[in-house]
């Protein structure tokens, strides 16, 4: 296809603006960006995408998310609501992902596939819990994920808080999902894999090293750290190190390995993070929710560690994201100086990009240049004073909305278009998510622990 009469937002280092330019796209990937006259005159029987003067730019990416937490939306939480994070994963995350069964899980799927084809994100790395359904969960996500057509690497979250044989089974589902991935001819260039844990707090020092052991080389971590205090002194109570201490000693800290949220870290926690190799992800709509403080991003980069930006569980509003992390740091520390929107663009473009990079490496992705994953989106701008490649992420902090998403393009094939989805039922899906949510809401209901 041939993507005409739109302003090219690049993304490259240096960022550009193109006007005037063209896009050719040859199965999944950028073939040519030159002038449009010229493309146009040599390719005259090429399928046209008219941009119709919208901003032409790499898909949002998302550094962490929680499909299966779409039941989550509206539900009643019985009793007195949680004091606390440990008292949310308590009463609200654990009896809800105790609550899913195979066909819940494709539809919260399902659900948050579509979410994220409407608000333009096109790569997402999902980490997935639902103990009462482990065997096979992540291939019905992977099925969910190929017929929406997104990019998305997946893992399952293996925990102690269940017992000892669903901590094998989630070991053992990590396994079979990268082998199923190893073994597929020719292999998926949309699918992904990641070895998932929970959280120090409920892993042993055992499974930990039934978890380095069993994990693949060249296959990374992806757990939540130090969300919260209790993290901190539940690790310090089993083994008299700090988290991110306790986890380098069980060799989690591996080249590539996902570290989520990160909120309560020292110094020297944060230079062996940056030593390690390891992503670090923020999240600031979800900390700011569960109450557990404000991740140091700002002295996370200024130390080397290569910060991403990730939803959490929220919808896959990248920008929102932004906002929010722009906004946050500001009130956090009472200085509007804090937290620049270019800050935040290295975050969650240039970081975002790298990451997923290393997860799908067969083509640059997050960069709109030749040669790149043709993952791209429209957007319906209108910019009413100058935009241009310096003062871009100030534009998308104070300006851009998902709702200006109008096309939604992976792997050069379109998933969205004038805002109508090409590859998803909508109507279909959301019905079905809610025939099954009372059930799963009762399920819920009946694992919440007593106040």
């Amino acid at each position: 296809m041939l993507i005409i009469n739109g302003k090219l937002i690049t993304w490259e280092q240096p960022n550009r603006i193109l006007e005037g330019q063209a896009v050719l796209i040859s199965g999944e990937l950028i073939q040519e960006i030159g002038p449009q006259d010229e493309l146009l005159h040599r390719h005259p029987h090429v399928e046209r995408l008219d941009a119709r003067g919208q901003y032409v730019m790499p898909g949002s990416i998302c550094a962490h998310t929680h499909f299966y937490g779409a039941y989550a939306r509206g539900m009643p939480i019985p009793g007195l609501p949680p004091k606390d994070f440990p008292d949310i994963l308590r009463k609200l995350w654990w009896p809800l992902d105790r609550a899913l069964d195979l066909q819940a899980v494709r539809a919260s799927a399902q659900v948050m596939l579509l979410d994220a084809i409407r608000h333009g994100a096109t790569t997402l790395i999902d980490h997935h819990a639902s103990p009462n359904a482990i065997a096979g969960s992540l291939e019905v996500i992977a099925e969910e994920v190929e017929r929406a057509g997104v990019r998305a690497a997946l893992c399952y979250e293996v925990s102690d808080r269940d017992g000892p044989v669903k901590a094998q089974a989630g070991i053992a589902e990590n396994l079979r999902f990268t082998e199923m991935l190893n073994q597929r001819q020719p292999r998926s260039t949309r699918l992904a894999a990641t070895f998932g844990l929970h959280a120090s707090l409920t892993l042993s020092d055992a499974t930990l090293e039934a978890c380095r052991e069993a994990a693949p080389q060249g296959v990374g971590f992806h757990i939540h750290v130090a969300e919260h205090e209790v993290d901190q002194y539940d690790s310090l109570a089993k083994s008299g190190l700090r988290v991110v201490d306790r986890l380098h000693k069980h060799g989690i800290l591996r080249p590539g390995s996902i570290l989520v949220h990160a909120v309560h870290v020292d110094a020297r926690e944060i230079a062996l993070l940056a030593e390690s190799g390891v992503w670090v992800t923020h999240q600031p709509r979800s900390n700011m929710n569960n109450g557990v403080g404000v991740s140091q991003v700002e002295s996370f980069l200024r130390a080397g560690v290569p910060v991403c930006l990730g939803t959490d569980g929220f919808p896959s509003t990248m920008w929102e994201e932004w906002k929010t992390t722009y906004l946050l740091q500001k009130a956090w520390h009472h200085d509007p100086r804090r937290m620049s929107a270019t800050d935040i663009a290295r975050m969650a473009i240039y970081n975002n990009a790298a990451l997923a990079g290393q997860l799908f490496p067969q083509a640059p992705i997050g960069v709109l240049v030749e040669g790149a994953c043709a993952d791209l989106i429209f957007v319906d701008y209108p910019a009413f004073t100058p935009l241009t490649p310096e003062n871009l992420p100030w534009h998308i902090v104070f300006g851009f909305h998902e709702s200006m998403v109008t096309a939604t393009i992976v792997a050069g094939k379109a998933l969205m278009w004038e805002r109508r989805l090409l590859t998803l039922d909508e109507g279909a899906i959301l019905a079905q998510a809610r025939r099954l949510a009372p059930d799963v809401w009762e399920r819920y209901a009946r694992n919440v622990p007593a106040d």
